[in-house]
């Protein structure tokens, strides 16, 4: 789960991390406001689930409250395209406005979990500013990483030498140290996967973090109730929303072939095999172990409502989930739901042949598969007809 910039500063504050002050605007009259209160120059930031905003024309300087207002106004309701958003963007509906910072220098600075090691990694790199992507590609040799052992965590000795070889002073390492010690704890306690600052800027002594990204494991949600608060779910595909609701796993994708399948490693291979075949996926949907009658009918609405799909394939292999219950929840689902396109199941496993049987005296227009590949050409050739 993403937290807007100024969500994930307001907790940096929490952990007693210095950042410039801001407030929140969803107005050009808020933000003039804002600017008044602050004083000086800020900075009007787009508020959106992604990074580049800068290059969109998300964010803009303003000398006055009068300025700080015309640049709201530009920027509140726009939809703003960036090298993460896509082309089709997202849509504006609050800035942030922050107090602009006198910058010495710019560092790029990363906490994550390194699943290669299997520990939390911290990464920094003098190019703070550019896309660590970038950096990567042409100049490998200036991202520095430090492994934190999962026992000992972060000792004061790697932050102190990241500092130095980062070419900080005496005293700006001091308080690198406090701020990587403050974004650890924040990093552990609140079960983050990724903690990004970029840029975290030297202005004199100080270490500020200008930019903040972070992205909270979502299975440990439930761990955090204050975390769970907030959520955007306008920044959120609205049916990966709802399918979460229900336990399925859901991402949209741009084919014409909805896929229902159980287990992950099963969707994948899937989706492979509609490719395979010559047809295109139109999402990936995951039923898992628990599914029941409800969630497969939640499922086909969820496929349904994409108006690109022209077929549907099931893909069932009984294990935890039967399929003698998964074909009820087709037929079910089916009737309730007016499934008007083509539909091919392949069921196999725990109960496979009650299940076909149930779906050949269903009445209704189901093409049966005996394998995957049976599967995905059925249905390519059925959407292609």
């Amino acid at each position: 789960m993403n937290v807007h910039e100024y969500q994930a500063k307001a907790l940096l504050r929490d952990y007693g991390i210095e950042v410039p002050p801001g407030r929140l605007a969803t107005t050009p009259e808020e933000a003039s406001s804002a600017a008044a209160d602050i004083g000086g120059t800020v900075v009007i930031k787009a508020q959106v689930h992604a990074g580049g905003r800068g290059k969109g024309g998300g964010i803009k300087l303003a000398d006055t409250p009068a300025e700080a207002a015309q640049a709201a106004e530009a920027i509140l309701g726009m939809n703003l395209v960036t090298p993460q958003t896509g082309a089709e963007g997202k849509l504006v509906s609050k800035v942030y406005v922050e107090a602009g910072s006198k910058i010495d220098d710019e560092l790029y600075l990363a906490i994550l979990v390194d699943r290669a090691t299997q520990s939390v990694a911290v990464i920094a790199s003098t190019e703070g500013g550019m896309e660590i992507e970038v950096v990567a590609d042409q100049t490998p040799e200036k991202i520095l990483t430090v492994q934190i052992d999962s026992l000992l965590g972060l000792c004061d000795y790697q932050a102190r030498n990241l500092a130095l070889d980062l070419g900080m002073n005496g005293p700006q390492a001091a308080n690198f140290v406090k701020v990587l010690a403050n974004l650890y704890r924040l990093f552990l306690e609140k079960d983050l996967s990724l903690l990004e600052i970029n840029p975290l800027v030297l202005s004199g002594n100080d270490v500020i973090p200008l930019d903040c990204k972070l992205n909270f494991d979502s299975s440990a949600l439930y761990r955090h109730p204050d975390i769970e608060e907030l959520r955007d779910s306008a920044e959120e595909d609205a049916r990966e929303a709802d399918a979460a609701k229900y336990d399925l796993s859901w991402v949209s994708l741009d084919g014409n072939i909805g896929c229902m399948v159980n287990g992950a490693g099963l969707a994948m291979a899937t989706m492979d095999i509609i490719k395979y075949a010559g047809g295109s996926p139109a999402n990936f949907l995951d039923l898992g172990g628990g599914a029941n009658k409800e969630g497969v009918e939640r499922a086909f609405n969820l496929i349904l409502a994409d108006d690109s799909v022209k077929g549907i394939l099931v893909n069932i292999f009984g294990g935890i989930v039967l399929c003698d219950m998964v074909a009820e929840g087709i037929i079910e689902a089916a009737k309730a739901v007016g499934v008007s396109v083509p539909l091919v199941v392949r069921l196999d496993g725990t109960n496979a042949e009650k299940g076909r049987e149930m779906l050949a005296n269903s009445g209704l227009d189901i093409t049966p598969a005996t394998g995957m590949k049976d599967g995905a050409e059925k249905i390519v050739a059925a959407v292609n007809a």
